[in-house]
């Protein structure tokens, strides 16, 4: 057994601990690659160690916590992973917010200091919070002359960072993810390939927790991440093949850019064989043409920041299990319930619950929220409420039918948004379309849809939206029936390529009988 082995065999351990084994064993490895700049294992953990102590020196305590709020950046991560080694909590925020709605997070994390860029500045210009530089040289001069950093010991249930989450339905929650979740998070990075030689490329922001729990697995096992400061398909293509990637995480609208762009066929990928999608529905016919076009291995992940059960579709070995997200994974424990809490029969339909060593503490400051977004089993056994609708099929593949919240109820009867996609995703000019409910004086709720036309309707016949309402109606059951369709060029989405579906109701345009 091998010095890391033996690390991450310990039933809890610490990220710092596994940086500072590869930096004393292979410090001369690349750990972090940014547009040609290049932090070695060593250098990393040097300025991680900077970070630490500058943050110990100004007062900073072990528990307290601060918001990084920036573009992605070498800094960016030796900051994050700095703070962790002091003990402080980190609470990433997206630069995309207000300044209103980054204050009012950055207060319920209870920071009592911002990380920004020079991009993000200004987003900060009103808030009394201390602010540390990111940007060069500024960062350097504050690591100037900062102590080695003073030891401290983590516990399992102590907080490690506060995730918000991407807020579809309003200002987001803060997830208390503890150092325990994160522990069991990188233990497992090792069966899915990660180690010493993977290359990792990253092409989602550095506040997403998608990107944070493969960045931290990555570098924990002794890997190279390169990081992508913005998504671009010609550039994930070409750095892919720069430095020869084995692995990378990427959500759905990431896989459809990637597969469209004039580069991808010519594009030597043969490397970049594990391929991990998370964070968003990834539709069967997607899941399909990457299958198709793209060799090797294809797994997607179903589960939420705040943790509980988890399921993994390894696509490429059940080609005819694609409509589903896969399997309960390994010491996870996945439940049904009805809409009283009572548990339901695996092959019922009912919302999904879960339990496993991945579990959030709680809502920073949300009592409440926290009470309503536990279920507890006749035992007493924890589970986290996933707020989505599935069932299980007979060989124990979950099919995920949609998000509690969006169903609707039309008529007395329940209408799932995903169902009326499908449909109208048959349609040969749909490109992109989602479905929501809006308010109707007959019905009470009933089905809209936003569709975004496909680059193949012809010049002379464009698509319309009347016709097209009456192509799905003849297709779907009576209850299900769409009350209107309204074109659009593209939908909103949150930084992982899920749907904002508020912002579409409010964007609704039409009279609804």
């Amino acid at each position: 057994m091998t010095a890391l082995d033996a690390l991450l065999a310990q039933p809890f351990g610490s990220l710092p601990a596994l940086l500072a084994q590869h930096a004393a064993t292979r410090g001369g490895h690349a750990a972090l690659v940014l547009d040609g700049q290049v932090l070695s294992h060593a250098q990393m953990h040097a300025r991680v160690q900077q970070v630490a102590g500058a943050l110990q020196r100004d007062g900073v305590q072990p528990g307290q916590a601060i918001a990084l709020c920036a573009a992605t950046s070498l800094a960016y991560v030796c900051t994050f992973l700095g703070a962790v080694q002091a003990g402080v909590v980190v609470a990433p925020l997206p630069p995309t917010a207000t300044p209103e709605q980054l204050q009012a997070l950055a207060a319920n994390a209870g920071a009592v200091a911002v990380c920004a860029d020079d991009s993000s500045a200004g987003l900060w210009a009103k808030s009394s919070l201390r602010r540390i530089p990111l940007d060069e040289p500024a960062w350097s001069q504050w690591l100037q002359g900062a102590p080695a950093p003073q030891p401290v010991t983590r516990q399992p249930g102590e907080a490690f960072n506060i995730i918000y989450s991407s807020g579809t339905t309003g200002l987001p929650k803060g997830i208390v993810q503890p150092c325990g979740m994160r522990w069991a998070q990188l233990q497992r990075s090792s069966a899915n390939g990660f180690g010493p030689e993977a290359v990792t490329l990253l092409a989602i922001p550095l506040y997403s927790n998608l990107t944070l729990t493969y960045l931290f697995g990555a570098l924990g096992l002794g890997g190279t991440v390169v990081l992508m400061a913005k998504f671009d398909a010609a550039r994930y293509l070409a750095l892919a093949a720069q430095h020869r990637a084995t692995h990378s995480v990427l959500v759905p609208v990431q896989f459809r850019r990637l597969l469209d762009h004039p580069d991808f066929e010519r594009t030597d990928l043969s490397r970049l064989r594990r391929r991990f999608c998370a964070g968003a529905p990834f539709a069967d016919e997607l899941k399909a043409e990457v299958l198709r076009r793209w060799p090797g291995e294809l797994t997607e992940y179903y589960g939420l920041t705040e943790g509980g059960g988890r399921t993994e579709l390894q696509a490429h070995l059940h080609a005819d299990k694609l409509h589903t997200v896969g399997r309960v994974s390994a010491g996870n424990d996945i439940r049904l319930i009805d809409e009283d809490g009572h548990e339901l029969p695996r092959d019922a339909t009912g919302e999904i619950v879960g339990h496993s060593a991945t579990m959030m503490n709680g809502y920073h400051g949300l009592p409440e929220a926290t009470r309503e977004a536990e279920w507890f089993d006749a035992s007493g056994k924890r589970f986290i409420r996933t707020g989505d609708v599935g069932r299980f099929d007979a060989d124990g593949f979950l099919l995920l039918l949609d998000r509690r919240k969006d169903m609707l109820i039309s008529g007395g009867f329940n209408v799932y948004p995903s169902d009326l996609e499908a449909v109208l995703r048959q349609h040969p000019q749909v490109a992109d379309v989602a479905v929501v409910g809006v308010a109707s004086a007959r019905w009470g709720e009933t089905p809209v849809a936003f569709v975004v036309p496909g680059a193949n309707a012809p010049v002379d016949a464009p698509l319309d939206e009347e016709a097209l309402c009456s192509w799905a109606n003849a297709r779907l059951g009576k209850a299900q029936r769409l009350a209107g369709v309204q074109l659009t060029d593209s939908l909103p989405r949150s930084e992982v390529g899920k749907v904002l579906k508020r912002q579409l109701r409010e964007a609704w345009q039409h009279v609804v009988p």
